[in-house]
């Protein structure tokens, strides 16, 4: 038998099995309380599974439209109006996808050709370099640092160059939990005017937005939105992240050239789901979410008050950061298995979300859990 191995060139040659599958499946055979992975571990709704049933017993089996169901993308458009006041053309500009990766990797490959630039945003999400290198693209990281993680975009505008074709942002972001607020939009929006630059705006937390304050999508701003892909995703909404359904909004143009990609990647998304979540979606109610998690954020961070861990802002998503260094000078990652082995809690080093990986002393915990599974990891990290 041939081995293809040293004939096949990796287009992700430095690339490994994620630290969410290491962290998840040691978590597992240690038994561990596992707060690393960014998944709900309470029940779905019980109306979005029984209208997933019917759309099944329905008959609305086979392949559902290269662009996704009609109804949905007008409930996607509808949504966007009533929260951005900007609306997007269901038949046009928004396509439902397997997920928010399928979505976000996408739209690199409509914009990224060989030798382009991409500014990311560090610590970033793991998706995005790898899908701007497969496409032969040069990623340039902004790194944010502090315990704030605020963007200084005087610095941060030093990274463009006339190669410069994409900038990708993710608001709420994911691991910080911070938010962009108006002002950042304005900065962006003023560096982007008289460009040619797209930009990619993750926003798959954005009906997790907590203390009243309001996410800023791209969509706010006209001269941003005439120029970006925003990704959304409601397996994060309505907490069926194995349904690994979302969907992304761009102007026509764009998405004329989005949808080249789309088809060809995966054709159309799983029509059962998209029918039961229109219909569930029809109901503005079913997406007001953000009580429950700013309920959870507040209990952990309640049952963590007395602990050596310090707690760092959490405006949005369903992480909360946590800063030991009062507790351990281990590297992050060391800390981390310290935790899995020793004491029996998971959690996510914040230095896996960077490319040098910038050691602060951080892990990201995951708190979309049963408040049983968030007083279990309390009462372990309280006696650390």
């Amino acid at each position: 038998m041939i081995n293809f191995s040293s004939h096949i060139k990796s287009k992700l040659p430095g690339a490994k099995t994620t630290i969410f599958t290491q962290i998840g499946q040691m978590a597992n055979e240690l038994g561990a309380v596992n707060l690393s992975q960014g998944f709900p571990n309470f029940d779905v709704s019980q109306e979005l599974i029984d209208l997933v049933t019917k759309a099944m017993n329905d008959g609305f089996n086979q392949y559902a439209p290269m662009q996704g169901l009609l109804e949905l993308r007008q409930e996607v458009s509808n949504s966007f109006f009533r929260n951005y006041g900007l609306r997007y053309d269901a038949n046009e500009e928004i396509t439902i996808t397997a997920g928010g990766t399928q979505a976000i990797y996408t739209a690199i490959s409509t914009v990224i050709h060989e030798g382009d630039e991409a500014i990311i945003i560090e610590p970033a999400f793991d998706i995005y370099a790898p899908g701007i290198k497969i496409n032969g693209g040069i990623v340039r990281s902004y790194r944010l640092e502090g315990d704030d993680y605020k963007i200084k975009w005087n610095e941060f505008k030093l990274l463009i160059t006339r190669n410069t074709k994409l900038i990708i942002i993710n608001t709420p972001h994911n691991p910080t939990s911070t938010i962009l607020s108006n002002e950042d939009m304005l900065q962006l929006q003023d560096i982007t005017n008289g460009t040619d630059i797209m930009v990619l705006s993750d926003e798959v937390y954005e009906h997790i937005v907590f203390d009243k304050q309001k996410h800023q999508s791209v969509a706010r701003f006209p001269q941003l939105a005439e120029r970006s892909f925003v990704v959304g995703s409601f397996s994060k909404t309505f907490h069926v992240t194995g349904w690994k359904t979302g969907f992304c909004l761009a102007p026509q143009a764009l998405m004329k050239e989005y949808r080249k990609i789309h088809q060809n990647v995966v054709f159309a998304g799983n029509r059962p789901m998209q029918t039961a979540i229109a219909e569930y979606m029809s109901t503005p109610k079913n997406m007001e979410i953000s009580p429950l998690y700013e309920q959870k954020r507040d209990y952990f961070m309640e049952l963590m008050k007395d602990s050596r861990f310090k707690a760092l802002p959490s405006h949005g998503s369903y992480f909360q950061l946590y800063k030991y260094d009062a507790i351990s000078d281990e590297k992050e990652m060391d800390f981390v298995i310290t935790l899995l082995k020793e004491h029996g809690v998971a959690g996510i080093p914040v230095s896996y979300f960077y490319s040098n990986a910038y050691d602060n002393k951080v892990l990201r915990f995951c708190f979309a859990k049963t408040d049983e599974t968030l007083e279990q990891a309390a009462d372990i990290l309280r006696k650390i």
